[in-house]
């Protein structure tokens, strides 16, 4: 055989190795996201508790919490779609502690077009849900601060901004009739790991059935010229 067959074996071998890696690595990531999801829901069924003084985003990530104190001027916009209302802002706001520390509240959301409209602010109680969100990707533009339009909820980014806490509450009552509350939900978080275990495989059976052909056309060919010698 020569060179170019074994190189084109290595190469199938490589593509073949990797694609089903993915498939495998999709299949794997099932149990971790039914994890997640069960304990967002575990949480959703227990009170909820004053904020701690010092939250812990690994043990208490969606904890249900209830804060009182005061909403601050001086909001966050980032950029959100949802598929009752369409795109729009979630709308992130310094919240004053009654304790005196400010915290991120996400007030929920509003349309495109109510982007500049003022907004209530002042006293009140909010009840909703600890949240680290990992948003901010290779994939996210950067955040238009002069514009005030984010494309991520990055905690630590948004509290440096706004002079807070690296605590964000995520609100399930309405804080405002303008603002649309979007709680945390189990039915945020997409399972469709086993969709895309699927899609890989099938990518592997098409790469071996085509660098199959190939390599049966390549080896063909060097019969051929094997017998005309």
């Amino acid at each position: 055989m020569d060179r170019r067959f074994w190189l084109s074996v290595i190469i199938a071998v490589l593509g073949l190795v990797i694609l089903l890696k993915l498939g495998f690595w999709q299949l794997s990531r099932i149990p971790e996201k039914e994890t997640e999801i069960q304990k967002i829901e575990a949480f959703f069924e227990q009170e909820p508790i004053e904020l701690p003084m010092v939250p812990d985003s690994e043990s208490q990530e969606y904890l249900p919490v209830v804060v009182r104190g005061e909403i601050l001027d001086g909001e966050i916009n980032v950029l959100v779609s949802t598929r009752s209302q369409g795109a729009g802002f979630r709308i992130i706001a310094p919240f004053r502690l009654e304790d005196g520390r400010d915290v991120l509240l996400d007030r929920g959301f509003i349309r495109s077009e109510d982007k500049d409209k003022k907004r209530n602010l002042g006293a009140g109680e909010v009840i909703g849900n600890l949240h680290w969100p990992d948003e901010r990707g290779p994939s996210i533009p950067d955040d238009d601060i002069a514009l005030n339009e984010w494309y991520a909820r990055d905690v630590g980014k948004m509290a440096k901004h706004l002079g807070t806490e690296p605590i964000l509450i995520v609100a399930k009552t309405t804080t405002s009739d303008q603002i649309l509350p979007l709680p945390v939900s189990s039915d945020n978080i997409p399972n469709n790991h086993l969709a895309y275990a699927i899609q890989w495989f099938l990518f592997a059976g098409i790469w071996f059935g085509m660098t199959s052909v190939l390599l049966w056309r390549i080896r063909s060919a060097n019969r051929q010229k094997s017998d005309e010698k």
